[in-house]
């Protein structure tokens, strides 16, 4: 089971889009973790939304879709939707 989620951090006020086949409470720690990239050095991230999927291509798949909205808007619909 792979999954598609959205993250936010209250801190920096944005969003983050990613997906993982791992275990999602290891991935978040990951993104809390003090490390180089855009989630890096901020611990406050919380995961807002979940789709769950069979294979990693899927989700990927659907990371993509997701990361090309470019939209706040539409990004925080889908999260208000679940």
């Amino acid at each position: 089971m792979c999954i598609t989620y959205i993250l936010f951090s209250a801190s920096l006020d944005k969003y983050y889009i990613g997906h993982t086949c791992d275990a999602i409470e290891e991935r978040l720690r990951k993104h809390n973790s003090n490390h180089k990239g855009f989630t890096g050095g901020r611990a406050d991230w919380e995961i807002v939304y979940m789709e769950h999927f069979e294979s990693k291509e899927e989700a990927y798949f659907r990371e993509r879709q997701l990361k090309k909205w470019k939209s706040r808007l539409r990004i925080e619909e889908l999260i208000n939707k679940a």
